[in-house]
């Protein structure tokens, strides 16, 4: 699309003869700027995605640890536990997976190991059930933190600043490239400047687009939740 645009504006910049000299300084604030920082915004969300995946693991890890050492507790109440922490881990996995916002199927799993605990108030000490407390309260933050990553992304108007003016950016790029050549010259040379310039721009924010969502498995840089698998 941008590149018919690209061809078709220089055809008829040059069909009508216009040119006129525009400071590129202005419009590479304009574009570049904008699409420089909703990209670094977007490769910090991903690595805090990152973070907070490998927490929310080894918490669960922790509490499967603490929770199988504990003498108290019967080989199937073990397996059960075991249960609980696998459905929390797979939930959460899903839950990233979609474009689903709401967390009320995800609080009544995670619920599941305080009701585990305290149906095994004769056989756990106080202290064992509040270790387990705190634990769980490292996996919630890790579960908070990884859904605002997944519901908040780039604001909307921003974005639909950088796609508008990617695709009006041909409009005043054209004519200020046949300034600068001359009309006389070879206008391939135009029309190769205004194409890439157009494709790496539009790259720029296709490499955004993918960025801000690193959960779909869409874009080759998205994480691989099944890496964060408790049973790896």
């Amino acid at each position: 699309m941008v590149t018919v645009i690209s061809i078709v504006v220089t055809f008829l910049a040059y069909y009508f003869n216009i040119s006129f000299n525009v400071d590129l300084t202005l419009l590479s604030i304009a574009i570049i700027f904008p699409l420089v920082f909703t990209i670094r915004g977007s490769f910090k969300r991903r690595e805090k995605a990152l973070e907070h995946l490998s927490a929310f693991r080894s918490n669960l890890k922790t509490v499967q640890a603490f929770l199988m050492s504990k003498n108290g507790l019967t080989e199937q109440e073990k397996i059960e536990s075991v249960d609980i922490l696998i459905e929390i881990n797979e939930s959460v996995l899903q839950h990233l997976g979609k474009s689903e916002y709401s967390l009320k199927d995800l609080d009544t799993i995670t619920d599941k190991v305080f009701q585990f605990t305290l149906d095994k108030d004769a056989t756990m000490a106080k202290g064992s059930r509040d270790k387990v407390f705190r634990f769980m309260r490292d996996v919630h933050r890790s579960i908070e933190n990884l859904h605002s990553i997944h519901s908040h992304r780039t604001p909307i108007s921003l974005k639909a600043y950088c796609k508008i003016f990617v695709y009006v950016f041909p409009f005043m790029y054209a004519p200020t490239i046949i300034y600068a050549i001359g009309s006389e010259s070879l206008s391939w040379v135009a029309y190769t400047i205004v194409i890439l310039t157009e494709f790496i721009l539009i790259s720029l924010y296709n490499i955004q687009n993918h960025l801000e969502y690193p959960f779909d498995n869409i874009g080759t840089d998205d994480i691989n939740l099944d890496n964060f698998r408790i049973t790896r």
